[in-house]
C-alpha cells in the first residue's frame, strides 16, 4: 500500500512575508513540519520513497510519498503535535524573556490571558491531505481529489487586525481578557496596551543587548528584529521568532547565520544588492513521469538528485559575494551582496548567475535518463537600490520569477528597481544571457554609456520603433522595417548576435502572435537589454 500526503497552506504562508526573516522563518517551519511527518511515518515502519534524503530536515519538501502503513490519524497527530510543540516553545520562551526583561528594567509585567488563543492556532493553522492506493499513481489521484474538499476552518477573532496579513488578530498578552466589552468597539485602552507590548518587543530584542543575555544578532538589512510599529498575528510572530538562535535551538531547528553582514544602506551611502528567486519548470509533472517510467526507484532517485542539488546550492555562492537563504530542492531564494558595506559589481552577479545555471544543467543531465526530457529552470533577479523596502523587494522577486515562467519558461528575468519604486526589466532565455558581457563600444571598451546615449537619441526621434508607445498599432510592413533597423543597431555594439537572435525569434518570443507582434517584442527586447545592461553593468 502507498500513502501520499501533504498539508496546506504553503504558498500563502510563504508569501505573507514582510522581511527577509519572515521568508526564512516560513521555510524553516515548513521544513520542520514535513520532517516531523516523515519521522513519524518511519517510526510506524513506512518506507520513504519521496522526498529523497529524508534525514536532512533543511529544505524538506511538503509532498511525501510513502510505502507501508501510515494512517491518516497518525499523520494528522504528527502534524498537529509538531506544530503544537513549536507554538508552546515560542510562547513559553517569549513570556520568560519578557518577564526577565521587565525584572531588569524594574517594570511591571503584562497580564497574560492569551494562552487559549495560542491553543486555537495549534489545530487551526494547517490542513492535512492524506490518501492511499495500491500504486503511487492511485494514491496521488486520490490525494488530488481530496484536496478539492477543503475542511479548514478559520479562527474567529476580536480587536484590530495584523498589519501584515490584515486578516488575523494581533498577538498581544490580553487577547482573551475577560473584561473587554466589544459592544462599543475595541477599547482605546487595549490599543494602547498593544502599543506598549510591541514597544517592549522592539526594545527587548534590539536596543538593550548590553543589559540582555543574547548577543546582538538581530540587526537586519533594514529595520529591527521586530519594529515597534508592527502588529503581527500569532503565526506571523512565530515565523519571526524561529529565526532567533535561542528559539531555534529550543525547538531543534537550524537557525540562520547573522543577517547583519547584508548591508543595503549606511548614513553615507546606499548600496545595490541582487535578490534572486527561482525554481524548476513543471517539476511536479517530471516527478510524476519519473514514477511512471521508473517506479519507486525512479521517483526516489529523481527526488534524491533534486534535493542534493538544493543542498549543494548553499555552498555554490562564495560567502564574500552573497548567500542562499533557502533551497527546498529546486525551489530557492538568495541574495548577492558584499559584506562590510561594500558595493558588489553587476559583473560579479552575472557570473554567479551563469554558475548557478551551469550547476542546474548538470542536474538536468542526470535527471534526463529518469524522465526522458530536459528539466529547465526559471529565475528572477532583482537588482535593487538600498531604499526600497524589503516587502517590496520580495514581491518583485516573486513577480520576476513568475514573468520568466509566463514568457515561456527556461528563462531569466533581470529587473532593476530604483529607490523611487520604478523599474526596468529584461526577460530572456538563459542561452542569451551572455550577450550582456559581449557588449563592446566603438572604442573597443565596455562603456555602456555609449550605447545608452545612442538609444536615448533614437527614442527622442522615435527612430527604429524605439520610444514608440503604441508600436503594436502600426502596420506590419513598418514594424518589419523597424525590426531590421533595430537588429542593425544591435549588431554595432553586440557583434555576432544579430543573426542568432533574428533566426531564433520564434522561440524567443513564442508567447507572442502573430509575426508582427514577435517583431514588436524583438524591438522591446533590444530596448530593455540596453537599459538593464546600462544600470546593472555601467
Amino acid at each position: 500500500m502507498y500513502v501520499f500526503l501533504t498539508f496546506a497552506p504553503i504558498q500563502g504562508f510563504i508569501e505573507k512575508s514582510r522581511k527577509l526573516r519572515d521568508l526564512y522563518g516560513a521555510s524553516l517551519i515548513l521544513s520542520y513540519l514535513s520532517h516531523a511527518l516523515i519521522e513519524a511515518a518511519q517510526k510506524k515502519g513506512a518506507i520513504v520513497i519521496s522526498p529523497g534524503l529524508p534525514k536532512i530536515a533543511q529544505g524538506m519538501p511538503n509532498r511525501i510519498l510513502l510505502q507501508g502503513n501510515f494512517s491518516e490519524e497518525d499523520a494528522h497527530q504528527a502534524l498537529v503535535e509538531s506544530w503544537r510543540k513549536m507554538l508552546d516553545h515560542c510562547r513559553q520562551l517569549l513570556v520568560q524573556q519578557i518577564k526577565e526583561f521587565h525584572r531588569i528594567k524594574q517594570q511591571a509585567d503584562f497580564d497574560y490571558t492569551w494562552e487559549r488563543e495560542w491553543d486555537k492556532w495549534k489545530t487551526s493553522t494547517w490542513e492535512l491531505f492524506w490518501a492511499e492506493g495500491e500504486t503511487p499513481k492511485d494514491a496521488k489521484q486520490q490525494l488530488e481529489q481530496r484536496k478539492l474538499a477543503r475542511q479548514w476552518k478559520a479562527i474567529n477573532w476580536i480587536g484590530d487586525s495584523s498589519s501584515l496579513s490584515g486578516s488575523d488578530a494581533i498577538a498581544y498578552p490580553r487577547l482573551e481578557a475577560p473584561d473587554i466589552n466589544l459592544t462599543r468597539g475595541f477599547p482605546q485602552s487595549e490599543t494602547h496596551y498593544i502599543e506598549v507590548f510591541y514597544d517592549t518587543l522592539a526594545e527587548m530584542f534590539d536596543n538593550h543587548q548590553s543589559q540582555w543575555k543574547t548577543e546582538t544578532e538581530n540587526s537586519e538589512i533594514e529595520g529591527k528584529f521586530i519594529d515597534a510599529n508592527e502588529r503581527l498575528s500569532i503565526p506571523e510572530l512565530v515565523k519571526r521568532l524561529v529565526t532567533h538562535s535561542e528559539y531555534a535551538n529550543r525547538i531543534g531547528i537550524p537557525h540562520p547565520k547573522k543577517f547583519k553582514d547584508i548591508v543595503r544602506k549606511t548614513p553615507e551611502k546606499l548600496y545595490w544588492t541582487g535578490w534572486f528567486m527561482g525554481d524548476g519548470d513543471r517539476m511536479g509533472d517530471l516527478l510524476q513521469k519519473s514514477l511512471e517510467l521508473g517506479g519507486d526507484e525512479g521517483i526516489g532517485e529523481f527526488s534524491r538528485l533534486v534535493r542534493q542539488w538544493g543542498t549543494d546550492l548553499y555552498g555554490l555562492i562564495p560567502r564574500e559575494l552573497g548567500r542562499t537563504i533557502y533551497a527546498g530542492g529546486d525551489d530557492f531564494f538568495g541574495i548577492f551582496y558584499r559584506g562590510q558595506a561594500e558595493q558588489i559589481s553587476g559583473n560579479s552577479v552575472l557570473e554567479q548567475l551563469k554558475a548557478l545555471h551551469k550547476s542546474w544543467q548538470g542536474l538536468a543531465a542526470t535527471l534526463t535518463p529518469l524522465v526522458q526530457e530536459n528539466a529547465t529552470l526559471s529565475l528572477g533577479l532583482v537588482w535593487v537600490g538600498g531604499s526600497v523596502p524589503q516587502r517590496d523587494v520580495l514581491q518583485h522577486c516573486r513577480d520576476t520569477q513568475e514573468r520568466s515562467k509566463k514568457r515561456g519558461r527556461d528563462r531569466i528575468t533581470l529587473r532593476v528597481v530604483f529607490n523611487n519604486g520604478q523599474f526596468v526589466e529584461w526577460t530572456s532565455p538563459w542561452e542569451y544571457l551572455p550577450i550582456l558581457t559581449a557588449y563592446q563600444d566603438l572604442d573597443g571598451g565596455s562603456n555602456w554609456s555609449h550605447v545608452y546615449r545612442d538609444l536615448a537619441q533614437l527614442k527622442a526621434r522615435y527612430a527604429l520603433g524605439f520610444g514608440v508607445n503604441d508600436l503594436e498599432s502600426l502596420d506590419s510592413i513598418t514594424i518589419l522595417d523597424f525590426k531590421e533597423g533595430a537588429l542593425e543597431f544591435l549588431d554595432i555594439y553586440f557583434s555576432g548576435w544579430k543573426e542568432k537572435i533574428n533566426k531564433n525569434r520564434h522561440k524567443l518570443f513564442e508567447y507572442a502572435s502573430p509575426e508582427a507582434q514577435k517583431n514588436c517584442e524583438l524591438i522591446h527586447w533590444i530596448d530593455n537589454l540596453i537599459q538593464v545592461g546600462w544600470h546593472l553593468l555601467s
